[in-house]
């Protein structure tokens, strides 16, 4: 695991793991269900992961998206690769709607629909509730 992994709060935030990709909570949610799309690899540009990362993204992206459709009935999904602060290969993954999701005693409104999403306003998780989001998530992706 590369060091933008375990800034993103792994093992704690993990909610699924790929050959090449693990999927993590993203610890500040500024959707509810927010997460974090991280190739395994120490590449910190999206064209240097091998040609089989790329490949596995159908299959997180697939996952991502049924997942987030049971627990959040988003309306759109944002894919954001910023890495500007983590420099390792890696997407913000946002689920957008109008109004608020509620899931593991937490609500989330979308701040910035129907334009683009509002960072700024992410609820910041404490230890107790990343691990009842994580808790809450994982079974989608079973």
């Amino acid at each position: 695991m590369n060091e933008t992994i375990a800034k993103f709060g792994h093992p704690a935030t993990l909610v699924a793991e790929y050959d090449h990709w693990v999927v993590l909570l993203r610890p500040a949610q500024p959707t509810l269900g927010a997460l974090v799309l991280a190739a395994k690899s120490d590449a910190t540009a999206f064209g240097d992961l091998p040609a089989e990362a790329h490949a596995e993204l159908k299959v997180a992206t697939t996952a991502i998206e049924a997942a987030l459709g049971q627990a959040v009935g988003y309306a759109k999904i944002n894919y954001l690769m910023l890495m500007m602060v983590d420099p390792h290969v890696h997407f913000h993954v946002l689920p957008r709607y109008d109004g608020e999701r509620s899931g593991a005693g937490l609500t989330v409104a979308d701040a910035g629909w129907p334009a683009q999403p509002d960072l700024g306003h992410a609820v910041k998780l404490g230890d107790a509730q990343v691990a009842a989001l994580t808790g809450w998530l994982k079974p989608y992706f079973a």
